[in-house]
């Protein structure tokens, strides 16, 4: 029987067994997402369960893409809470208003995002510098916060001293002309010398390890990828590595210059985490 005929006279069950095959590769695409989803899940909980949040935080800020916990985070329409204090901010003003009702409890000028993007190469990563508009909310308080640098950071400072980037992973060495090389040792980036002596790098924004004409990377959870200061004295976190904090350029204050956070002086800062509780709803525009 050719195809035409088995359509002219078994046409009913023709098309029900297309629709059946239909049905069946869309029910396999929805298995293989779910599955993807479950993985990716599994994944997000191992890493919370080693405690590598701030690995977790710094992969989020390396993508430079706006995560789906960001868009829930952010509201399109937020209502203005009437009987409870809320932080105001305004991008182009560039300042930060602490508000209960009408009344103004506490104002200042902050800094926020640049608005510029950075590219890593050819068919590399991009990264847009803004500080996100919408509705966001106080997750948590930190006193004397840790920087630890995405890997942006690097990318910006090889750029901008004209140098290239080497990536270190735990298992290997870095040969240096002295006959010393770059290796991780526990908890640090060291220069180990011929005797086997070991002695760690400085971990500071500005100098950074540089070997062979290379700005090199240190692996996350090491010292050498925790910078102290920069975040200044305090910081209230906002989700998605996004935040309030201090700084250590208070020059910077009332301009677009930063990567994503709203800076503040360090004395504004201190100010507002003590007057300002997690939950607090912070509106962005």
């Amino acid at each position: 029987m050719g195809i035409r005929s088995f359509f002219k006279h078994g046409g009913a069950i023709a098309w029900g067994l297309i629709g059946a095959v239909v049905l069946l590769l869309g029910l396999s695409s929805v298995l293989l997402a779910e599955t993807a989803k479950v993985r990716f899940r599994r994944d997000i909980t191992r890493l919370v369960f080693n405690d590598n949040l701030e690995v977790l935080e710094s992969i989020r800020k390396e993508v430079g893409a706006q995560s789906d916990s960001l868009d829930q985070l952010l509201e399109a329409s937020p209502e203005v809470p009437r009987d409870k204090p809320y932080l105001v901010i305004s991008i182009a003003d560039r300042r930060l208003w602490y508000k209960q009702g009408t009344e103004t409890l506490y104002e200042t000028r902050v800094a926020v995002g640049s608005g510029k993007t950075l590219v890593k190469g050819p068919g590399g990563n991009t990264w847009k510098f803004d500080t996100p508009r919408g509705r966001l909310v106080v997750q948590n308080k930190e006193v004397d916060p840790v920087w630890v640098p995405p890997d942006w950071h690097f990318v910006e400072q090889a750029r901008n001293r004209g140098l290239g980037l080497r990536r270190l992973s735990r298992n290997e060495e870095i040969p240096l002309g002295d006959g010393s090389v770059i290796a991780v040792s526990g908890g640090d980036v060291v220069k180990r010398l011929p005797d086997g002596r070991e002695i760690p790098f400085e971990g500071r924004e500005g100098r950074e390890i540089v070997a062979g004409g290379n700005i090199v990377v240190p692996p996350f959870g090491t010292n050498q990828r925790k910078y102290e200061g920069v975040l200044g004295t305090h910081r209230l976190n906002l989700g998605d590595g996004y935040a309030l904090h201090g700084t250590d350029k208070p020059q910077s204050i009332g301009q677009a210059v930063s990567h994503g956070c709203v800076r503040l002086r360090n004395e504004d800062i201190e100010t507002l985490y003590r007057m300002v509780e997690v939950g607090t709803p912070v509106y962005i525009y």
